[in-house]
């Protein structure tokens, strides 16, 4: 089975009898919070009983933190999950997806025989989401996916921009789900975040999740906020009733409590990944700078995945996003002594290639 996303640290392990260094998947450097560890160890002494399938707790703190109402949240098995859920949920005809973006809109899109329509974000304008999606909004359009920041440039959306795209799928009748998966990593979040549109737009679906901001990949953990609570009662009927463990909950509590973590966690990416993109333009390395924990960049130096990988460290091959082609890559933002190790590989290779 070919995977398609970063994080496959097993194939690793199996190939080379050890673990690598991960810079292919981007979660947070500072790994699991401490009080996420003890919640998981605690809620595992009563993983005997069924998990709550409304997640009840889970959502009334997750409507506090978020500013909304419990019952326009909906927890699921990580943003994938909610993604798949919302494909079979509403079965669209057509649906509008930038490229490249996220791989999960397309694959949940199929599932249910949906005609996908790619709208290019271009090399030339660095990737970058511009006012030419906006005549692509058409009522033959059911629904629209966008990722801000986005997966894999790390941009975000001009947030007039946004507004202007929100306004004409309301108006056209399309449904625009949002990822903000990585929206926790900005300086200010809230300023390209649409969740205070909730109450006004029927017409859009938030999705977030737990998985990146919190490092809890293994955890699998997300959520959706909609003030469309039919389209949330038909997304929950489109899965299993336990997607969320009682274990998955009882983090996902404890890591709302986990707000020194945050500040910690956006120090730390601010610097580390301005020391990053020094250094990459040091080595004539074409990086496109976003505001995530990772940073996108195009290198010609040949099979630089493959050499990375001979080195210990897993990279982001980007060749296989629609709209990408060979020589574009994206690296996490880690810790200092693990950029360092990064960046020495990085140089080597690039010495063989000049």
């Amino acid at each position: 089975m070919v995977l398609i996303h970063g994080g496959d640290i097993e194939s690793y392990r199996l190939e080379y009898g050890r673990l690598p260094l991960d810079f292919s998947a981007n979660c947070n450097p500072l790994g699991v919070p401490a009080g996420v560890k003890r919640a998981i160890r605690d809620a595992a002494a009563h993983a005997d009983a069924y998990p709550d399938p409304l997640c009840r707790k889970l959502c009334a703190l997750i409507a506090d933190k978020t500013g909304t109402l419990p019952e326009r949240v909906l927890c699921g098995n990580g943003a994938a999950d909610l993604i798949y859920r919302a494909a079979l949920a509403c079965k669209p005809k057509r649906a509008l997806v930038p490229a490249p973006s996220f791989a999960e809109y397309e694959l949940a899109l199929r599932t249910v025989d949906c005609e996908i329509i790619r709208h290019p974000l271009r090399a030339e304008e660095d990737f970058a989401l511009a006012s030419d999606i906006l005549p692509a909004l058409k009522p033959d359009i059911d629904m629209l996916f966008l990722c801000n920041p986005n997966n894999p440039t790390g941009l975000v959306i001009d947030p007039s921009l946004l507004r202007q795209i929100l306004e004409t799928c309301e108006r056209e009748g399309i449904l625009l789900i949002v990822d903000e998966c990585f929206n926790g990593f900005l300086e200010e979040p809230e300023i390209h975040t649409l969740r205070h549109c909730l109450s006004e737009y029927k017409n859009l679906l938030v999705i977030d999740a737990f998985t990146k901001l919190y490092g809890m990949a293994g955890v699998r953990l997300g959520y959706c906020l909609s003030g469309n609570e039919k389209l949330l009662e038909k997304m929950r009927r489109a899965g299993q009733p336990w997607a969320v463990s009682s274990l998955a909950q009882a983090a996902g509590i404890a890591a709302l409590q986990e707000h020194n973590y945050i500040l910690r966690t956006r120090a730390l990416v601010r610097k580390e990944r301005t020391f990053l993109l020094t250094e990459l333009q040091s080595l004539g390395i074409k990086e496109y700078v976003g505001e995530a924990n990772f940073i996108f960049f195009h290198t010609e130096i040949p099979h630089l995945a493959e050499q990375m990988r001979k080195a210990g460290i897993l990279i982001r091959d980007c060749s296989n996003y629609a709209g990408l082609s060979d020589g574009y890559y994206r690296i996490a933002v880690r810790k200092h002594d693990e950029n360092l190790r990064l960046l020495q590989a990085l140089s080597k290779a690039a010495g063989k290639y000049s």
